[in-house]
């Protein structure tokens, strides 16, 4: 019977993560290690100036007082060793999409990738949504589509999955897609407080007309599901050569 483990960044009572731990019930021995409170936009980050703190909440489900990261790390050294590891990790469900450049600031994403560096498959579930009212059913359920076959065929080491489901979705179409060049700008909204300290709002706004084909972006303006295979390792190959004398020259 295979062990999962749950996790996300919007925190350990969230919707998303209540329908995707249900959801993964049917595949065996599903396990709850995420933060206590809302971590988005956590990235990969770990927590060093202070402890890491984590309690038992209920029988198979732990709260971290940490990152996403956090909560992996704690998991893989502390509580679940041997044959007790995991077998995949499913991150989510995110409420809004990671796409694009979004997946190097996403906690969701981080957690998936921080599942990888414990050589064990992760996947990133998000749902991209327009309304406030968000429904995750269409999400969970095709995450119960996709994580029997990651568990059945595996992933290649350091590779994780980004998935972003479109919230009606409806047995409709699947892209495997490339991440998405930027198509947003960083906005900062200004404001005083009342003691008269200047702060701003981080948000963001689409400036791309188009959206290159293939792309993660592309396939939800479809209505369709991207499904996009990140690694971990950044090396850039192709620059191997072309940086390949400097050593030479910068040698003392």
């Amino acid at each position: 019977m295979a062990h999962i483990l749950v996790t996300n960044d919007d925190g350990i009572n969230a919707l998303g993560l209540r329908a995707l731990a249900d959801a993964m019930r049917e595949f065996g021995k599903t396990t709850v290690v995420a933060p206590l409170g809302e971590r988005s936009a956590a990235s990969q980050s770990l927590t060093l100036r202070q402890p890491v703190y984590w309690e038992t909440i209920s029988e198979g489900e732990h709260a971290v007082e940490g990152t996403p990261a956090d909560a992996m790390i704690v998991a893989f050294t502390a509580m679940f060793k041997g044959p007790d590891k995991p077998d995949i990790v499913v991150s989510g469900i995110n409420r809004g999409g990671n796409l694009g450049e979004n997946i190097y600031y996403s906690g969701t994403v981080g957690a998936a990738k921080e599942a990888a560096v414990h050589a064990t498959p992760g996947i990133a579930f998000s749902v991209v949504f327009r309304k406030l009212d968000i429904d995750y059913s269409p999400a969970a359920a095709f995450a119960k589509r996709l994580v029997p076959l990651v568990l059945k065929d595996g992933l290649p080491p350091g590779v994780v999955l980004n998935v972003n489901i479109p919230e009606e979705w409806d047995d409709g179409p699947v892209r495997i897609t490339r991440q998405s060049p930027k198509v947003t700008r960083t906005l900062l909204q200004p404001g005083v407080d009342p003691r008269g300290r200047h702060y701003y709002w981080i948000s963001e706004e689409r400036v791309a007309a188009e959206l290159e084909p293939g792309t993660d972006h592309a396939a939800i303006l479809e209505g369709a599901v991207s499904i996009t295979p990140l690694r971990l390792d950044h090396t850039h190959t192709e620059s191997l050569g072309h940086i390949a004398g400097w050593a030479k020259l910068l040698e003392g």
